[in-house]
């Protein structure tokens, strides 16, 4: 009976773990496609800026910014901001451990970026950082798991103005990049400085193309679109970011659900079999009484 009774506790227990998995299953999956719409809404968005760029950089002629080249004045021993974007909470399955295997080989490969401005957003990140003792120089904890674009766009204007003034050499994001609900990968994107504009390329060697007049001139005109890409662009990385991390929950979630619930019929299996013994035994005991009052 004790065997039973153990096999019994096992077994409501598991139907518990199963309750809340499914639960958590059901949240994430709600998460999940407000997330995707959100993150598949901005990025028409941000191409059409990049499009726009490198339009007007090949067509206005020997233009440049400082968001493209770099300031005038850099500072010789200004650092790169290296931004990770990791989750708050786990359950998430290897979401941010690949976020994080990313990390350590980009630093790795980069000892300037581990002996620069490394800056962390979720608090799986933090624990990670903290016990492979790699100096953290902020955690934003402003953005949560519905980042908006005010709060982005701030974090980005401070890049920009850092960036301007030459006391930061770079900005690069490492995160989870979204492809589709069944793929997404740790990527490693540079914010700025924002690659050149190719002037030309294989629309100049297609032959020739548009003709345009510029009203603002062309340098105003990347002095408002360069920016607002910086600003999009890491817009989208959180978007991207927080799209992945429901999405591997829900995956999580599913497969914990599934195993809870075929380790509850292996234990309801073995409990039948317990108690079959159990008054098998005890018939046994009976009959081997009563022939012996026989």
């Amino acid at each position: 009976m004790a065997k039973t009774r153990e096999i019994k506790k096992r077994i409501k227990a598991v139907g518990n773990i199963r309750r809340i998995t499914k639960t958590m299953q059901m949240i994430a999956t709600s998460k999940f496609a407000r997330a995707q719409a959100a993150a598949t809404a901005t990025k028409p968005y941000t191409e059409g800026l990049f499009d726009l760029v490198t339009e007007l950089g090949a067509t206005a002629g020997d233009v440049s910014h400082p968001l493209i080249t770099g300031p005038a004045s850099m500072k010789k021993d200004a650092p790169e901001v290296t931004l990770i974007i990791t989750s708050d909470r786990g359950l998430c399955g290897p979401y941010n451990s690949s976020v994080l295997r990313q990390v350590m080989q980009y630093l790795r490969a980069n000892p300037g970026a581990k002996g620069g401005r490394v800056e962390i957003v979720g608090k799986k990140g933090a624990a990670f950082l903290k016990y492979n003792a790699i100096n953290t120089a902020q955690q934003h904890s402003q953005f949560g798991d519905k980042p908006t674009f005010d709060k982005v766009a701030a974090l980005a204007q401070v890049y920009i103005d850092a960036f301007l003034a030459g006391q930061i050499s770079g900005v690069k994001i490492i995160y989870m990049r979204y492809v589709s609900a069944g793929r997404q990968s740790p990527d490693v994107l540079q914010l700025l400085p924002l690659k050149p504009i190719k002037k030309g390329g294989e629309a100049a060697a297609a032959g020739p193309g548009q003709l345009y007049e510029f009203s603002p001139p062309a340098e105003v005109l990347l002095g408002d679109l360069l920016p607002a890409t910086v600003k999009a662009t890491l817009f989208q990385c959180f978007n991207d970011a927080v799209v992945s991390e429901h999405v591997a929950r829900m995956v999580a979630m599913k497969a914990a659900t599934d195993n809870a619930g075929k380790m509850r019929k292996l234990l309801t299996r073995d409990y039948n079999r317990a108690r079959q013994a159990a008054i098998t035994t005890e018939l046994g005991e009976i009959i081997a009484g009563a022939a012996a009052l026989g």
